[in-house]
């Protein structure tokens, strides 16, 4: 009898052990940042890792995986299971212009995610190459109009901020200029600076470092205020240019279905990594600024 309930009992505590859950995290996470290494969405991914796997004692890696405007990175999270191990770096771009400006997305922003956390948002510049016969952006408007058919700008890929950016600054120029899409701004920044395309309405966190070495030349700043880390930039707005601004924002998600407390984790996690000085410091540097804490709440960026 003692042995049939000692049996009974191990059976029991083994069949609990078999099916406790570990807390989470307990292995590697992986961010997927949905451009190419090197551009401003992978910059930024990667200073909020680092802080990240501090803060959960886990890893947090980045993987880059571009195409579509960043929708082919999305669609790989969208279709990941929902175990909190995989976690999109999200964009203006991927989650909000590319539903509008595809016929066929590759998914639908808004019920294939749980959202996690809204992070900061970036102003774009408009850059041109180190040679670039024009210093303001009235000369630039001239010559874009004089050499329309001959100039070209450059995109991180077709619907992304960067090429929205660029759409924008025509329509305000009243030209057409040939738009080259890459898979990342990285690649664009290089044909930029080597002079194969003439401009790129580029995200100042990428930018700022080869606007600082002269490596390529500031033109205007897409938002109504200059920035605190590149104050002598004018804005396009001062520059004639009312009502003209774009900007990009940076949040993650989780695929759809993601278990509340998961969600929780990763929200307190990222919130903890914008709260942390260092963090902040090279954010700012980079030009980004962190939303305020009434905005990093699942919920908001849900709504937002």
């Amino acid at each position: 009898m003692k042995r049939t309930i000692y049996a009974a009992a191990l059976a029991v505590l083994l069949a609990f052990g078999a099916t406790a859950k570990a807390e989470y995290p307990d292995r590697t996470i992986t961010m997927i940042v949905p451009f190419a290494a090197g551009g401003p969405t992978d910059v930024l991914g990667r200073i909020m890792a680092q802080s990240m796997s501090d803060i959960l004692g886990q890893q947090v890696i980045v993987e880059n995986i571009g195409g579509a405007g960043g929708m082919t990175g999305g669609k790989k999270v969208a279709e990941a299971r929902p175990d909190g191990y995989t976690m999109l770096l999200g964009t203006v771009g991927t989650q909000a212009q590319g539903q509008t400006l595809y016929k066929h997305p590759l998914y639908n922003s808004v019920t294939d995610f749980s959202p996690v956390a809204l992070i900061a948002e970036v102003p774009i510049v408009i850059i041109a190459r180190p040679d670039f016969p024009a210093n303001n952006l009235k000369d630039f408007v001239a010559y874009a109009k004089a050499n329309t058919s001959k100039m070209s700008f450059g995109s991180a890929g077709a619907g992304s901020a960067t090429h929205l950016g660029c759409v924008i600054a025509d329509l305000a120029m009243g030209v057409n200029i040939t738009h080259v899409p890459y898979k990342g701004s990285a690649p664009a920044m290089t044909d930029l600076m080597s002079g194969r395309i003439d401009f790129f309405c580029e995200i100042l966190s990428t930018a700022k470092a080869l606007i600082d070495s002269h490596k390529v030349k500031a033109i205007a700043l897409m938002t109504k205020q200059r920035s605190p880390v590149e104050p002598n930039i004018p804005t396009a707005e001062e520059q004639g240019f009312k009502g003209f601004e774009a900007y990009t924002w940076n949040a993650l998600f989780l695929p759809k279905g993601a278990p509340a407390d998961v969600v929780k984790k990763l929200n307190d996690a990222t919130v903890a990594a914008m709260n942390t000085p260092s963090v902040q410091e090279r954010l700012q540097k980079l030009g980004a600024s962190i939303v305020p804490p009434d905005r990093r709440s699942p919920e908001y960026l849900g709504s937002f």
